[in-house]
């Protein structure tokens, strides 16, 4: 195709929710917004994923809490935040101001935390969709995450859609047997839209010391190290199910999130280059224009899941 020098189109929809452009912030790499307004423009990103939310405030692990592993690095940050009233009073003054989509991400240890959760959230103004983190464990059934088990992975989705009239992303943990699974599980239970992936299960340990390097023993890995699993997941699960893929691990550049978006991800999420470049979210952005303008493609919807597997 020949280049195109007019104006291109970036806009794209995770069913319900439109977006200016497919560039959205991870949860728990930007804080709640205002920690990187100064750094980044936030009206030039699809949206801000915020640091995840629970019912009651959560303390977190004790530290240390990030090590820097090859590649990557690894988190037990033990899901710290505000809690509901606080992030409602005082965080979302400022997120209404941002110019992008705000989308929250919750979490909770059983399906009524979850769905007292969406309830509370659902008509306050400037919140326009849920991210759903079913990596938590379920308090009632012996500590077993939602997100590894399918039927378990389905009643917390359709809590939370009935819980609400937001649109519901459900983010996927990558630590199962099968991704595709756990996808069709949630769509059956009524999710409009999957993030994946969350973070893989990884440790480090001080070889002077004999101790595991973080305080939690164990965290989760991300960065560029996890992007081949990350973009095979995404590949696999967007040719298997028919709602919107949002895709996340690893994307440092606009070109890993345009593999992303061929792979078949209507929108991709920057997470841990977010610590690296502040600035790369919106970097992106102005790269996935420039891509599209020399590929010779006026929309960014035209590429999604565009990937060639015949020679």
């Amino acid at each position: 195709m020949e280049p195109i020098n007019g104006p291109v189109d970036l806009s794209v929809s995770l069913g319900p929710l439109s977006l200016a452009n497919p560039v959205l912030t991870a949860s728990g790499t930007f804080g709640y917004g205002a920690e990187f307004a100064h750094l980044v423009p936030l009206a030039r990103l699809g949206g801000v994923v915020v640091k995840g939310i629970s019912l009651m405030p959560r303390a977190g692990n004790p530290p240390p809490r990030i090590v820097e592993t090859a590649c990557g690095m690894l988190n037990a940050i033990g899901l710290e935040n505000v809690g509901a009233e606080r992030f409602i009073n005082d965080k979302m003054p400022f997120l209404r101001t941002c110019g992008c989509r705000v989308i929250v991400n919750i979490l909770g240890d059983s399906l009524e935390e979850y769905a007292a959760l969406a309830a509370k959230l659902t008509g306050v103004d400037g919140i326009d969709a849920l991210e759903v983190n079913i990596s938590c464990p379920n308090v009632k059934k012996g500590g077993v995450a939602f997100g590894t088990v399918p039927d378990m992975a389905a009643a917390v989705t359709h809590a939370v859609k009935a819980a609400t009239d937001l649109p519901v992303i459900v983010k996927l943990s990558p630590n199962v047997t099968d991704i595709v699974a756990m996808a069709r599980a949630v769509a059956a239970g009524g999710a409009d839209a999957i993030s994946l992936i969350n973070t893989l299960i990884g440790m480090a340990i001080d070889a002077r010391t004999r101790r595991p390097k973080l305080a939690n023993v164990i965290g989760g890995l991300s960065g560029p190290a996890i992007k081949p699993i990350a973009l095979r997941m995404v590949w696999q699960v967007a040719s298997a199910i028919d709602i919107p893929v949002i895709g996340i691990g690893g994307i440092a550049t606009a070109e890993d999130a345009i593999e992303f978006l061929l792979a078949g991800a209507a929108a991709i999420q920057v997470g841990t280059a977010n610590f690296r470049n502040p600035a790369a979210a919106g970097q992106m952005v102005s790269g996935i224009e420039e891509y599209l303008r020399q590929q010779g493609e006026s929309s960014v919807r035209a590429i999604v899941g565009s990937l060639r597997l015949e020679a």
